[in-house]
């Protein structure tokens, strides 16, 4: 029976609840490539980086390469046919590096680009390319124990079902999540279902706070984060030589359906030995460096070491460009010490990225080389700090000593130096520099009006940028154009050469996560930006963990306080099924929640079950889950609940960001 009296409130309730950010990119756009090719400032540029590297060291390769049982084909799609992985994409990351790509990234590219199930030890195999991250393989007296999930429900069971193609067709005995990033875990119920994991008793383990950290990361600031992932993991560029090559961390992320299993084991302490499927594991735990919550173990019985991700064949990022909480580098470098404390006599390091090292001195001289970075890193910036640098001073004056620079393990394929010192300037000091210019400036595009304006006119801007093209000034030429296109986002001839100007520079860029953003730039500013925001519907059964507390959180983090101001409105929100109640309400232009019985005096209740709630925070609720359901139903004065939710935006993650 339809209930047409409830249209007008559950619109107005689906739109506020579908802002509710998320973390997965989602664009319309199409394929985007670099239309140019490399100046001869870039060509010569990258020729000269070669130059200065022992690009011809075959043991990075022989270890990528170790142990191939065999490589995939074909592709990984999703239910409606959305390609989420292709294995033949990166085919021409092979031979010498062309002119577009920096010689020492594209090794790096060569080297992720060895795909496929591998194995590192007896008992012990990766599958690797098939996601961002790698799946590890451990064998139990009964069958395989699952060391990380990759992102999404359909690459873990292609890799899972990959895997037992050649060793078996073995049951999942245990789950093991290192961390709380979503790479690490989105694809569980790939591995298995939470009714699986409950009948059979499957024991899944992860470190203290994980769960919490897994659901709330990124749900504040999601949309944002969402939108700028795209420049990082340059989702929309065209698999070439002129488009993405590499993330840094993997090939690409296969953006599927995302969820997660809760754990049935949590290491609490600092070290935590499990004995998991007869197979017995020493658990570390490590927050707070490269993720809130994550484990790293070793399997004394393999002689086996797990870095997780605070190891990668890279300098990792300290704040990734993509937008997160800085991380700590010093902490960062301490758990490397304890890592080289701890390795006894593992002769083999396994990471959740990226390729395996052999050999006990070659592994304790890379966690050497890790440590020595981010301690450099954080005691170096601290020095120029105190000596009253700013962090772009900072950036531009840092170098790592040639002991450090010379391992390609250390080098920034996806974190980088310059950023990495910013990151800890804001860790200490925050992102103000103490030039008192900088406390109050003008917004930039009122800034960049005034520089055009000074500067004589648009055109004489271009001019000017123009001849720093033609020098190979493309930073300063990059800097010029900025300020002509956020004063004059319609002017063709400043848009066209700040995007070949950026693609220049992420020709020339050594880490992943800067040429796939100056490239994605370029085709911004050649396409405009994406037209659809954050695609929910892939993110029903993560959503479905997530507590209530961290949508209402969003939710007020998203209320119109111009609009708010002066108005004092009360709702109730009641959950039969869970027989839970939320009181919400409106005061001083701020919105406040509290878990609660229903308030007496609210201006209205909904009582809807939880299902409902995470469809309406994914945006897939339909007449059928509102007005067609009874387990829907609203109380009290309607008109107040579409006032109460129609003061909260709905951020639709298309926001521009090289133009305004």
């Amino acid at each position: 029976m339809t209930r047409p009296s409830l249209t007008c409130a559950l619109a107005a309730l689906l739109t506020a609840l579908a802002g509710v950010g998320c973390s997965r990119p989602v664009s319309d756009a199409p394929a985007a490539s670099a239309v140019g090719g490399a100046s001869a400032t870039t060509a010569t540029a990258n020729a000269l980086f070669a130059q200065q590297l022992n690009l011809a060291d075959a043991q990075d390769f022989e270890d990528a390469k170790r142990g191939l049982i065999a490589r995939p084909s074909g592709k990984i799609s999703s239910a409606d046919g959305t390609v989420l992985v292709d294995f033949d994409a990166f085919k021409f990351v092979d031979g010498p590096a062309p002119p577009t790509v920096n010689p020492s990234l594209w090794r790096h590219a060569v080297l992720n680009a060895q795909i496929g199930l591998f194995k590192v030890v007896d008992g012990v195999w990766q599958v690797r390319g098939f996601d961002i991250a790698n799946m590890t393989l451990i064998e139990g007296k009964t069958g395989l124990i699952v060391v990380d999930a990759l992102t999404a429900r359909e690459s873990a069971s292609a890799a899972l079902t990959f895997a037992r193609q050649h060793l078996g067709n073995k049951p999942v005995t245990a789950i093991v999540f290192t961390h709380s990033h979503a790479d690490h875990f989105g694809g569980a119920l790939g591995v298995a279902s939470a009714e699986e994991v409950a009948q059979r008793q499957i024991p899944v383990v992860a470190s203290e706070g994980f769960m919490e950290e897994a659901t709330s990361e990124n749900i504040l600031v999601g949309t944002a984060m969402a939108r700028r992932s795209i420049y990082q993991f340059g989702k929309d560029l065209e698999r070439s030589a002129r488009g993405l090559v590499d993330t840094g961390l993997g090939k690409n992320v296969a953006y599927g359906a995302i969820g997660v299993l809760e754990p049935t084991i949590l290491i609490k302490e600092p070290t935590q030995e499990l004995v998991l499927d007869g197979v017995r594991f020493v658990f570390h735990n490590v927050p707070g460096a490269e993720a809130p919550a994550e484990l790293t173990f070793s399997i004394p019985s393999k002689k086996t070491y797990g870095g997780a991700e605070n190891l990668a064949q890279t300098m990792h990022n300290l704040l990734p460009v993509r937008g997160a909480k800085v991380r700590d580098a010093l902490r960062w470098a301490g758990y490397m010490q304890q890592a080289l404390d701890r390795l006894g006599d593992s002769e083999v390091y396994i990471g959740q990225h990226n390729w395996p090292i052999w050999g006990r001195e070659r592994i304790a001289q890379f966690i050497t080389q890790h440590r020595d970075v981010y301690k450099y890193t954080h005691d170096q910036t601290v020095r120029m700090i105190n000596a009253g640098l700013t962090p772009y001073e900072i950036a531009d004056k840092i170098k790592l000593p040639k002991s450090l620079e010379s391992h390609f393990g250390a080098r920034g394929y996806y974190g980088d130096l310059r950023h990495n010192v910013k990151a800890v300037y804001q860790l200490y000091l925050g992102a103000y520099d103490g030039n008192p210019a900088h406390l109050n400036p003008l917004p930039p595009a009122d800034s960049a009006k005034r520089y055009v304006e000074l500067a004589g006119g648009a055109d004489k801007a271009v001019a000017a940028a123009q001849a720093a093209f033609d020098k190979g000034d493309y930073r300063w030429c990059a800097e010029l154009l900025n300020h002509v296109v956020f004063a004059d986002s319609a002017h063709a001839a400043a848009k066209e050469l700040l995007a070949r100007c950026y693609e220049q520079m992420g020709f020339m860029a050594e880490a992943a996560t800067w040429r796939n953003s100056y490239l994605t730039a370029a085709a911004e500013l050649r396409q405009g930006p994406p037209t659809k925001g954050i695609d929910r519907r892939f993110l029903v059964e993560m959503l479905g963990r997530t507590p209530v507390e961290r949508f209402l959180e969003a939710m007020a983090a998203g209320l119109d306080a111009q609009a708010a101001d002066g108005k004092n409105l009360k709702v109730n929100l009641v959950f039969t099924d869970t027989k839970e109640s939320f009181v919400l309400w409106i005061e001083n232009a701020v919105l406040h929640h509290r878990k609660a019985a229903p308030a007496s005096d609210a201006n209205a209740t909904l009582t809807l079950t939880r299902p409902i709630f995470v469809k309406m925070m994914a945006g897939t609720a339909g007449v059928t889950d509102t007005l067609l359901s009874d387990d829907l139903q609203i109380a009290g004065s309607k008109i107040d609940l579409v006032r109460f939710f129609a003061l909260i935006d709905k951020a639709p993650g298309t926001f521009a960001i090289v133009t305004r």
